[in-house]
């Protein structure tokens, strides 16, 4: 059974869709067979796998509005054992399409349980890179997740939201989805050298104790370019420091879902 994990945060810029795009390699590489669902307009985590969103036949879109089945939609990457549902700015018109549906905060699970039990070799993890909104796409993606990882970066204001989102997971949790747990948050954008990092660091895990993955993420020239490449940072260098870092996060994933 995959364990289906959100990865959001309401802010930009966090590191989202780097971890998304990361993780999701990394834990391909541990053998897990991976799906990553780009929920975000935006479509980065389609372009930072090296899909051409011009030229799909299929988008997340078709499969939440028009009922395409994920079957016809989802593609391979360059990564073995990594599958995407792509995303195209058509997502940010289902967001709008959804609010006249009947129990629209459950399409995405709806569609994304019957390809789970359409496939032949399932999948370990789903991960679903959200947008940085608390709308309803987040939803979708909070009520078909049984997990949420929080991207944080270590920055001034890296708490201020954390609360708004945190309530938005309980709501979701006591009324749509109760087996919705927090599987922990991350420490992004990470510079040693600082004393604000540190003391971001510090904040966080005095706050949510216990719920804090040890795997910090720096700040890495190498990260930053991967995307651009359309590859993750295991294929863009795989010696690199951003690589080692999301690979000891997916193992330490690995091992808290147990």
């Amino acid at each position: 059974m995959a364990h289906i994990i959100a990865v959001t945060n309401q802010k930009g810029g966090v590191g989202k869709t780097t971890t998304s795009i990361n993780l999701s390699a990394c834990l391909a590489d541990n053998g897990k067979r991976t799906l990553l669902i780009d929920m975000d307009p935006q479509g980065n985590a389609t372009s930072g796998l090296g899909i051409d969103k011009e030229n799909l036949e299929g988008n997340l879109y078709d499969c939440l509005i028009e009922h395409v089945p994920f079957a016809q939609v989802v593609q391979k990457t360059a990564v073995k054992k990594l599958s995407l549902m792509p995303a195209t700015m058509d997502v940010a018109g289902a967001a709008v399409e959804l609010v006249t549906l009947e129990h629209r905060e459950q399409v995405l699970k709806q569609a994304l349980q019957a390809y789970l039990d359409s496939v032949k070799k399932p999948y370990d993890f789903v991960l679903i890179d959200c947008p940085p909104s608390l709308g309803l796409l987040t939803i979708n993606a909070l009520v078909a997740a049984d997990q949420v990882l929080i991207p944080v970066q270590c920055e001034f204001y890296a708490l201020e939201g954390l609360a708004q989102l945190m309530q938005t997971v309980e709501m979701v949790r006591s009324s749509m989805n109760e087996q919705l747990r927090l599987l922990g948050l991350v420490l992004t954008m990470f510079d040693g050298r600082t004393n604000l990092s540190l003391q971001v660091a510090e904040e966080v895990k005095k706050y949510f104790s216990g719920q804090v993955f040890h795997t910090l993420i720096p700040r890495n020239v190498r990260l930053g370019e991967a995307p651009s490449h359309g590859e993750p940072i295991t294929i863009y260098d795989s010696h690199s420091r951003g690589a080692d870092v999301y690979r000891k996060l997916a193992r330490e994933v690995i091992r808290r879902v147990g």
